[in-house]
């Protein structure tokens, strides 16, 4: 039988391992104030709002808080007068965004407006044109097809003519008589379906039967071919003998049918009266009543009841 002669051995217990709450760092709570200190302050901004409250007018806080306002009172309004800049600083940006866009809203106002002035002269002459062209269709008993002087003759065809914007689509065909607000000037002589060509009377071409409205003597006006300020007219009257005088009326005597020139149309007004030794007669020269380089709208003589814009022998345009 075999004998255990090793000495014995003591069991020892593992000691309890005792546990501890999360370690802290103590770098991390360096920065920290202890509990107790934010505590007492707690408490003695508690306590010194009780006494502040309970003094009333004689509160002990009032000389701490004035010594406080002296001294902290300054730095606050340096502080102010620099950060103001730059607080305000994204307002006075959204302002002036605002502000040029004032100013370009009333640049395009301002635009339209001189637009809308320059133009207004030229209404006002379109607009007076055409009350003119009422009256003569209403004086002269006869229907009128507006329509706008939209060229003038080459100076190369020799020809004194003008282009209208209006043609055999609006019932236009030649050898019907264009007036003007203030007389008489021309016909047509060629129309296409949108545009008509007006042989002006000034043209050294061109002859009309006149009559001298006070006397009824009758001649014939011709022109010389001249626009502008030698745009004149000469009368020869069919008597000899008959001396017109200045400043008469001369009129249209008309044609058979109406055609080309109808009856009664202002030519223009005596200005000046010379005698032909050679013909042993007299001849007036006429001041037209047209001012031929200021052609604009003007008016075709056309049946009544012509369909279209037509201003009627009433004077009434739709």
């Amino acid at each position: 039988m075999a004998i255990d002669t090793r000495p014995p051995t003591t069991r020892t217990r593992p000691s309890p391992v005792r546990r501890t709450g999360a370690s802290r760092d103590p770098e991390r709570d360096s920065g920290r104030p202890a509990r107790s200190l934010v505590v007492a302050l707690v408490l003695a901004c508690a306590a010194l709002m009780v006494v502040d409250k309970a003094g009333g007018d004689g509160s002990p806080v009032d000389p701490v808080r004035r010594v406080v306002g002296e001294v902290v009172g300054p730095v606050q309004a340096g502080v102010s007068t620099v950060v103001r800049p730059l607080v305000g600083l994204p307002g006075a940006l959204r302002t002036n965004g605002a502000l040029r866009d004032d100013v370009a809203r009333l640049e395009a106002e301002n635009a339209d407006l001189r637009n809308r002035l320059g133009k207004a002269g030229y209404d006002e002459q379109r607009l007076a044109q055409l009350e003119g062209l009422r009256a003569m269709a209403g004086d002269l008993g006869y229907a009128l097809v507006p329509a706008r002087v939209i060229a003038i003759g080459a100076a190369q065809s020799f020809s004194s003519t003008v282009t209208l914007d209006a043609g055999s689509d609006a019932g236009l065909r030649p050898d019907m008589t264009v007036v003007a607000a203030q007389g008489l000037v021309g016909r047509i002589t060629s129309v296409t379906a949108h545009t008509a060509t007006v042989l002006l009377i000034v043209d050294d071409s061109s002859s009309v039967g006149g009559r001298i409205g006070e006397s009824l003597e009758l001649g014939f006006v011709r022109g010389h071919g001249h626009l502008g300020t030698d745009d004149r007219l000469e009368m020869e009257l069919a008597d000899r003998n008959v001396v017109p005088k200045v400043d008469q009326q001369v009129v249209t005597w008309g044609s058979e049918g109406g055609s080309p020139y109808v009856a009664g149309v202002p030519i223009g007004t005596v200005g000046k009266v010379y005698e032909s030794v050679r013909d042993t007669s007299y001849r007036a020269v006429i001041t037209p009543g047209v001012d031929f380089t200021a052609l604009d709208l003007v008016g075709v003589v056309v049946p009544s009841g012509t369909k279209g814009r037509v201003i009627e022998a009433d004077g009434s345009f739709p």
